[in-house]
Formats: C-alpha cells, sequence, structure tokens
C-alpha cells in the first residue's frame, strides 16, 4: 500500500491538524492512533533491543533498513500489546486502516533520520510494515465471517505456488480525443475507470495505458492444514493467500509456514461473461507476512540446493533472522553460528546424535546411525552424461510393533524438509503429481505430490509393501534418477525430485520367514529392492534379558520420576537446525587415503563370493554397494563438519553396510549373496532349483501326463519330514522348465516336449 492510499472504502485525508478523522462506522480518531504509533515507533525498547544514541527498538531497525537499503520493518505484535493494548486491538480489528498509518509514520520518521543524520541514497525509500507473532493463532477450519477484513494468524504447509503474475497498483488512464492524463490508485483491488474526461469533459473516451501503468508482483500460494493440526475423523482443510512483492518466491511447496494477514472476501461471478455475483463470496488471505517454521534451517536448506559455502550460509542466516524479525545484530548471528559450531566440537559426536535420534525408541543403534547418515546425506555430483545421486535410501522391514512407524514418524519431523505418507494410502498421482483446472485462469496445471514436495528432503513412506503396483513403478524414477516425468493433459514435464525415501514395510502374514528371502517376504519387485542402500531386519527374538530391559524402558516413560527417563542431548529443533546448516556449509570430497580404503574395502566384500581360490557364482557385492559405501562415508565426514573423507569414515560406512546385508541378504547358509535383493533368488536356491529340476524330468519320463500334485508326492517320496521339497520350489522350477522349452503344460497335465 502507497502512504496515504486506505483500502475498504475507508478514507483517511489529511485535513487541517485538529480535525477529528474517524474510521467509517467507528468512533477510532486517527489522530490519535497516530501519536500512539509515533511514540511506540519512537520510544519503545525492550532489554534484548541495542540502543544506538539512545534510539527505541524500532528506530534502530528503521536506521538499519534505510543504511542497508532495506525496505521492510517487521513489527511484534507482542510489542504493540506491551505498550498499548488499544493500540494492538485496532491493529487486529482494522488492519486496512492502521497498517498503512504505521507505514506513513515510519515513511516521516525515515525522512527524518536522512535529513539529520544523512543515511540512504540521499532519498528516502518507501519502507512498509508487517506484523508477526500474533498473540492468537486460529485453525484454518475456525476462520468464518467475524473475521473478514481482521487480521488473522494461521498455520500450515504449502501446497502450491503459482508463477508470478503482474498486479496493477496505479492505472495511468489519457483521454483519446484531448490527451488528458489520469491517474487511479487500486483501492482494495478495484480499480475506479474513470467515466468522463475532466478536460474535454466527453464520456467513455479514456484509454488504459499499461507502459504508462505501475504493476508489482504478486503469487498465488496454496496452504494446507498440517497434519498434526487435522483433527479425528476429518479431512485437511486448504486455503488460497496472496503475497506480494519481496514475498514472492519466498516459501515453495513442501514448507511449513505461519502466515499474517487480512482475511479477505470477494464476489464470485455466476458466469464470466455476466456480472452478476453469486451469494457465496471467496474467501483468502492477503498475507503480509510469512515466517517458514525454523527459518534458519529453511534458509541454510537454500545454500545446500545452490551448493554454497560459510560465507553463503552466514549470509541465508542473517536472511532467516530478518524474515523472523528478530535482532540482526552481529553478536547474534555469531552466537547462532557457534552454537551449530559447537555441537561439532563433542568429543563424543556421533553417540550423542544416535541418543537425540527418537530418544523414545529403546536400543537400534545401528538402524539410528544408518538413518541418521541418510538425514546428513552425500555429496550429489555432476558427471559427464549424467549426475550422480547423493541422497541415501533406506529400508525398515520387520515385524509388527518394533517401532518402525514411530521412528518414521520422528525423522520426518526432523528433516528440514520431510513428507510423511502411507503405502496404502497414496496413489501414483499422489506421490508424484497430477493434474488439475486451476480455478482462476481454467488453465490445466500441475499439482505436486509427496516425492516432489519434500525435494530435497525426506519422503517417509509406511506401509511401503502396501503400495499399488502403480503407485510403486513410479519410485524407480524417483530413487535412482531423482526425477518425476510427466505426460498428461497436453503438459510434458519432469520434476525435480531429489530426495531420500526412508521406507519401511511388514513382511507377507506379518510375520517373517527366515526360510525365505526378503524378495518373498515382501513380494517387491528386486529391481526396487536394489535401490535402497540400506536395508534393516527389524525382527522381534525372544530374548528374556533384552525383553526386561525394553519393558523397563517402556514402562518409564508413563511416568516421569525414572531415572532411565534421560532428556535427549539434542532437542529436536537444535537437532534439524544443525542438519540443515552441515548441509549447507560441508560438502566433504574423497582423498587419496579414503579412495584406497574404498577399493580395499569393495575388493574385500567381493572377495567373499570366492572359494578356495575359485570364483562362486554368489554375488556378494555390486557397484550399486560402492556407491553407497562413498554416500554413507559423506555423510559421516558431514555429520563432523569435516571438509574431508577420511579412512574411518570408510570403515564405519563398511560396518553400516555389513550389518545391514548380514541381515537381509544372507542365505540359509548363512552367506551373503545379493542375487537375494538384486535377483529374488541367491545362488543356493538357483542350485536347488537346478536340482529340482532334474528330479521333474526324471518323473516326467517314467508317467506321462503327469499332473502337479502328483509331482510334488513323487519329489518328496523318499524326503524325511520337515525336510521335503516346498510346493513353491516345485512350481517355480515347473516355470523355468516351461520357459527354457523342455516341458510342455497342458490342462490334462504335464508332459516332456519331446513326446
Amino acid at each position: 500500500m502507497t502512504p496515504g492510499a486506505l483500502s475498504n472504502g475507508h478514507v483517511i485525508s489529511e485535513d487541517e491538524p485538529g480535525e477529528k478523522l474517524t474510521i467509517w462506522g467507528t468512533n477510532i480518531d486517527m489522530n490519535q492512533v497516530g501519536r500512539k504509533i509515533d511514540g511506540f515507533l519512537r520510544h519503545f525498547t525492550d532489554q534484548d533491543a541495542i540502543s544506538r544514541d539512545e534510539r527505541g527498538k524500532y528506530e534502530e531497525l528503521i536506521f538499519e533498513a534505510l543504511r542497508d537499503g532495506h525496505n521492510t520493518i517487521h513489527i511484534d505484535c507482542n510489542d504493540v500489546f506491551a505498550w498499548s493494548t488499544e493500540l494492538h486491538d485496532q491493529l487486529v480489528a482494522y488492519p486496512t486502516e492502521i497498517v498503512p498509518h504505521f507505514d506513513m509514520v515510519i515513511f516521516q520518521i525515515a525522512q527524518e533520520m536522512v535529513e539529520k543524520l544523512g543515511v540512504g541514497r540521499g532519498q528516502t525509500p518507501y519502507l512498509q510494515i508487517r506484523p508477526f507473532a500474533m498473540r492468537v493463532h486460529r485453525p484454518m477450519r475456525d476462520l468464518n465471517p467475524t473475521d473478514i477484513d481482521k487480521l488473522v494468524s494461521v498455520k500450515g504447509m504449502v501446497t502450491r505456488c503459482s508463477g508470478v503474475v503482474p498486479d496493477l497498483r496505479t492505472a495511468f488512464f489519457r483521454c483519446t480525443l484531448c490527451g488528458n492524463t489520469q491517474t487511479v490508485l487500486n483501492d482494495n483491488g478495484h480499480v475506479a475507470e474513470p467515466t468522463q474526461c475532466g478536460n474535454c469533459e466527453n464520456q467513455f473516451t479514456m484509454e488504459l495505458l499499461h507502459n504508462r501503468s505501475q504493476f508489482s508482483s504478486k503469487q498465488l500460494v496454496k496452504i494446507q492444514e498440517a497434519p498434526e493440526a487435522i483433527p479425528e475423523g476429518e479431512t485437511p482443510h486448504t486455503i488460497t493467500m496472496y503475497v506480494h512483492d519481496d514475498l514472492v518466491d519466498s516459501v515453495k511447496p513442501g514448507d511449513r509456514v505461519e502466515v499474517v494477514g487480512v482475511f479477505c472476501a470477494v464476489g464470485m461471478r455466476v458466469n464470466q461473461r455476466v456480472r452478476s455475483l453469486r451469494c457465496v463470496y471467496k474467501t483468502f488471505v492477503d498475507a503480509i507476512h510469512v515466517r517458514k517454521e525454523s527459518a534458519a534451517a529453511s534458509g541454510l536448506q537454500q545454500v545446500a540446493e545452490k551448493g554454497g559455502g560459510i560465507e553463503d550460509a552466514q549470509a541465508m542466516l542473517i536472511e532467516a533472522l530478518r524474515r523472523e524479525g528478530t535482532d540482526l545484530s552481529e553478536e547474534k548471528i555469531r552466537a547462532k553460528e557457534e552454537a551449530l559450531r559447537a555441537v561439532a566440537d563433542n568429543d563424543d559426536l556421533y553417540e550423542t546424535l544416535v541418543r537425540s535420534l527418537a530418544p523414545s525408541i529403546f536400543g537400534m543403534d545401528d538402524v539410528k546411525k544408518g538413518v541418521l547418515c541418510q538425514l546428513f546425506g552425500g555429496c550429489s555430483k555432476a558427471v559427464p552424461g549424467g549426475r550422480i545421486r547423493g541422497d541415501i535410501n533406506c529400508l525398515l522391514v520387520g515385524d509388527p510393533g518394533v517401532s518402525k512407524s514411530q521412528l518414521l514418524s520422528y525423522v520426518h519431523q526432523v528433516a528440514p524438509r520431510g513428507i510423511y505418507t502411507s503405502g496404502r494410502g497414496s496413489s501414483a498421482v499422489g506421490l508424484t503429481a497430477y493434474v488439475t483446472k486451476d480455478p482462476e485462469t481454467r488453465d490445466m496445471v500441475l499439482e505436486s505430490g509427496a516425492l516432489v514436495l519434500s525435494d530435497l528432503g525426506v519422503c517417509c513412506i509406511d506401509e511401503f509393501d502396501k503400495m499399488s503396483d502403480s503407485a510403486r513403478s513410479v519410485l524407480h524414477e524417483v530413487m535412482e534418477q531423482q526425477t518425476v516425468s510427466v505426460a498428461k493433459a497436453g503438459i510434458i514435464s519432469t520434476l525435480n525430485a531429489r530426495t531420500s525415501v526412508l521406507a519401511a514395510a511388514n513382511p507377507v502374514g506379518s510375520r517373517y520367514d527366515r526360510k525365505k528371502s526378503i524378495v518373498e517376504n515382501l513380494q517387491l519387485p528386486p529391481t526396487l529392492l536394489s535401490r535402497f542402500d540400506l536395508i534393516y531386519l527389524l525382527l522381534d527374538k525372544n530374548d528374556e534379558w533384552e525383553d526386561r530391559r525394553l519393558a523397563r524402558h517402556l514402562t518409564s516413560l508413563h511416568y516421569d520420576a525414572a531415572p532411565e527417563k534421560l532428556a535427549p542431548p539434542l532437542s529436536k529443533d537444535k537437532l534439524r537446525d544443525y542438519i540443515a546448516y552441515a548441509r549447507a556449509v560441508c560438502h566433504p570430497v574423497l582423498t587419496d587415503e579414503s579412495c584406497k580404503e574404498l577399493v580395499t574395502a569393495y575388493v574385500e566384500m567381493r572377495r567373499t563370493g570366492y572359494e578356495q581360490g575359485v570364483q562362486s557364482r554368489r554375488v556378494t557385492a555390486t557397484a550399486r554397494q560402492l556407491d553407497s559405501l562413498v554416500r554413507l562415508s559423506e555423510g559421516l565426514a558431514r555429520m563432523e563438519l569435516r571438509p574431508d573423507v577420511e579412512p574411518r569414515h570408510v570403515k564405519e560406512a563398511v560396518r553400516l553396510v555389513k550389518a545391514a546385508l548380514m541381515e537381509s541378504a544372507t542365505d540359509k547358509y548363512g552367506r551373503i549373496d545379493m542375487d537375494l535383493i538384486t535377483g529374488g533368488y541367491g545362488q543356493a536356491q538357483r542350485d536347488e532349483l537346478v536340482e529340482v529340476g532334474q528330479s521333474l524330468l526324471g518323473l516326467l519320463k517314467a508317467s506321462v501326463p503327469t499332473s502337479r500334485s502328483d509331482l510334488y508326492k513323487g519329489i518328496n517320496a523318499n524326503a524325511e519330514p520337515g525336510r521335503g521339497v516346498s510346493r513353491a520350489i516345485v512350481d517355480e522350477a515347473i516355470k523355468l522348465l516351461q520357459l527354457d522349452g523342455q516341458i510342455d503344460v497342458r490342462q490334462n497335465g504335464i508332459r516332456l516336449t519331446t513326446l
């Protein structure tokens, strides 16, 4: 809003001193309000404010804005309430009148500073206030008609951001007959087009000149209720907000925000060709202030996206603190950064981070270490012909009740950008993107799904085994190329999905069968399982000593006096900020020593596939395991803010990979076989299938045709109880023989093809 321009039909002009100016429909004296605002801006101070030349808190902020060339002043509503409760109530009830009055008073104070102190560039910039930290936050579903034209504060998650569109601020009209010009201000979204020329007095001769008019940037943003704010049994509410000027592109889909703005209502036309309006109005929030949840972490995440360094991180910290409206003193910025770097100076940093991640979950140290490596992540690299991902994918498989979902929920809250979804309730378009029609422009637009919303973050997918085949198929591209390709309704695009996938799955029958491979237990395609860097088996084992420790831990969570119930070393917010800071400023690189250690570790892992000097057909490691070792090593170095990957990081990464493989890729003889993951069957099972196939051929030569049940009985005729061949192995052997063309399967039985 420009100085002196008000909206909503309430006109306040600059008349003679002493004349009483009131807001239409009220008895609020604007002259008195102006004096209160002037006193607040000049004299308010608190114990944290910096005072130079005995200036107040907001006088100092105005001085810094003039000095640094900024045009926004953040006003804490709690400060306004502490200064004058009446002024605070008037700001909340009549923001379209009080906010421009704030701007006018700030303009006068800034003009005085330019004249007396000589700050700025010789001219008084136009400063805007942005109130934040309202005392009352309104849930989206509680907004009602009584809140229209009032200042409200809502929280939610951004789901969609439109492109930047021009918003007409000052319309320039010129008469087509005499050339007379006239300027009209935008009054709350309405431009009063002059119907008569003020010079020649001819009607309907004024035309709008777009190149002489003034426009500002405008963007439509949709926010949705946060999952924790949705009442039981309800669906999330969505609200539309419009951001202007420097708030444009300040948020992106997936961000959690707190918005302070004016709740507005506009009429909707019955038809675009007629002027009649509907009786139900459309509501939206005209945003004045937008603050991200943990703005410091969000700002540092932008540095990580651009691959910046410490200097860029300091600049982002300053920008994040400015968006929060906090003090911008060098002491506070340095203290913020030193507090984050002090975490890395801890000698027991690795164990400290493990104890801080999901402290309510008992044990599972190796799983937490792998998840921590996923949160910190490796470094993405651009190579000729493509790009190597740095994000780490983890899969948790286990019996019910082993805290898989609880760990996913905690990671989703700790990750700087985290999305939590369930495989049972997610569709393919819900995970990637779907095409919808824009209600404003009626054009087809793309709405981002969970994987796109979690770009540069972590996407937590629970009930991974219960996803549909169509939803599961989209993950192949996301987990390797980290993109989402969409070709629908004439829209062909590729969206970024640079996300780490943390999935949890239950085995078939809700109980893991150690006699079967992980592919048979989960019934997931091997091509998808091979894209996970770490696969952990969380099994419910019978161990009296472990059961007693677990029982003591769980019962201690239900009362406060238990000695076992200890606070985590790092709070959830501090852990989130530290992860974002590490991802932003630390980009470790491999050294000669670490490369040699990686080569040695990979060759050693492959050597286990050799038996007595002769190469076995078992595959104990693949090139994907080598890539995983590199990513995990970089994540461990970034965890300590190290610029280089050291050999000890490689050794710990090898230990984490082996700890995962020993459970998920071990055959019935206790040997590691990667074919169990990449192909679904290990070498031992393949050998068994060959033996069963030869036995089936021998039975088929004796009797033709033969049914499946007869073959199953013939195979196990001489077997000991409990040591026979399972029906699944027999069926798989019959399938392989049929593919090889050795047998012919018909309705009347199975026979050899040679007969």
